[in-house]
């Protein structure tokens, strides 16, 4: 993969921060955007912008055809069926979604729902609404020290009365890449369905629904080199059949009286209103430009990226980094914190700023992971998360910054 051609697609890397070259190291929290995505949501707006599927005058039927392509893009992508694909404004949505319209259905007092503690709020506060509405309970897989699902329970948490499993594919703070294999395997054999959380897995790696094997999966465009603003529920079309609309309005009725209406068939069933026109389009985008890379490379060249970084950080005194030390286990996703021979930290929202400093762009907090910062025993940490367009020069120059934040608070080298 030849990663300085790659950098050259894009228009921020050019940029200078606080007078340093940047070195962009969020991409958990959003990836930045080639210029062939850039260009595809200007385009839109340009020459076809109208609002698909309501009118029969040609920029509405190029908008519809732009739009229902880029749907049929990303099933593609995802080895899933394009009936099954609805386009939501982000991740969080695509979970809601299934909380709202089918959790709240079909569980109620007795049943369960099984998370895990290294969830994303995303994928735990949905739940809790759930509960507090049906009455089902929430419970939660643990994590082992080194940043691992604890699966040594599962059969028995899995007694029958757990009715969904929703994980992550990959952690957004320790970087773990989960073995769903057995997890799905273990769900379905007890009668529940699988909702994979698929924010930090699907930008990362090859992921094939199908093979997959879950029920859901949840996905954001903007980590994907996609616009911001868009996100998608991939589902099994049968079950998006079974399920009612989230939300009513226009563009997903059949019919409409005073009395009562008609749903059309899915996915533009959980489609209604105006739909992201340009933020679809431009995700389609992305999936033609991540295609174009091939995501085994993607995989490889943040393997490559994971490989360097641990190797660097070893070499560090007084830091501390959480999740697995092996690369093939996670993702070039490093969450840590840096401390003194004392015992303490230096606060992540210092380092962060300090890396600013040297324009390196890090998260700083609690990464929407709270109960898992309790069980790590802080209250934040640093995370610099890599993506195609990161190199290991910039790792270096993370670590290089990590010595001279020490000297700086700690006064050590």
């Amino acid at each position: 993969m030849d990663v300085d051609t790659i950098r050259r697609d894009f228009p921020v890397l050019s940029r200078e921060v606080k007078g340093k070259p940047l070195v962009y190291l969020d991409s958990a929290a959003t990836s930045q955007k080639p210029a062939a995505v850039i260009d595809k949501v200007a385009d839109c707006y340009r020459r076809y912008n109208a609002n698909p599927h309501r009118g029969i005058h040609t920029l509405s039927e190029e908008s519809t055809e732009e739009y229902e392509g880029a749907r049929e893009k990303l099933a593609a992508f995802l080895g899933a069926e394009t009936s099954g694909v609805v386009f939501t404004r982000n991740c969080t949505e695509a979970i809601n979604l299934v909380a709202y319209a089918w959790a709240r259905r079909n569980l109620g007092r007795g049943d369960k729902i099984l998370a895990t503690v290294t969830e994303h709020h995303s994928n735990i506060v949905p739940w809790q609404i759930v509960s507090r509405e049906t009455g089902v309970a929430v419970e939660y897989l643990p994590v082992t020290d080194d940043g691992y699902l604890d699966l040594s329970g599962l059969d028995k948490l899995l007694d029958g009365s757990v009715k969904l499993v929703a994980v992550s594919g990959a952690s957004n703070v320790l970087g773990t890449v989960n073995d769903l294999s057995a997890l799905v395997a273990a769900a379905h054999d007890a009668g529940a369905l699988v909702l994979v959380d698929g924010a930090q897995l699907v930008p990362h790696t090859q992921v094939d629904f199908d093979e997959l094997g879950a029920d859901f999966l949840a996905v954001a465009g903007h980590k994907m080199l996609g616009p911001s603003g868009i996100g998608a529920l991939i589902a099994r079309p049968e079950l998006l059949e079974e399920m009612e609309p989230f939300m009513g309005g226009g563009g997903m009725i059949v019919d409409v009286t005073l009395e009562g209406s008609k749903w059309i068939e899915p996915p533009w069933k959980f489609e209604a209103g105006t739909p992201p026109l340009a933020e679809a389009i431009g995700l389609g985008a992305a999936v033609d430009y991540l295609s174009g890379i091939g995501m085994d490379r993607v995989r490889h060249h943040e393997q490559v990226l994971a490989e360097h970084a641990l190797a660097k950080f070893a070499e560090l005194d007084d830091f501390t980094l959480y999740g697995p030390q092996e690369p093939a286990d996670r993702l070039a996703t490093f969450s840590f914190n840096v401390g003194d021979s004392r015992g303490g930290i230096i606060h992540p929202h210092d380092a962060g700023t300090f890396f600013d400093s040297a324009g390196i762009a890090v998260r700083a907090g609690h990464h929407c992971a709270k109960p898992l910062m309790r069980r790590l025993g802080v209250v934040a940490t640093c995370r610099a998360s890599c993506y195609i367009y990161n190199t290991p020069a910039e790792i270096d120059a993370l670590v290089d910054t990590v010595h001279r934040m020490r000297k700086f608070f700690i006064g050590v080298q």
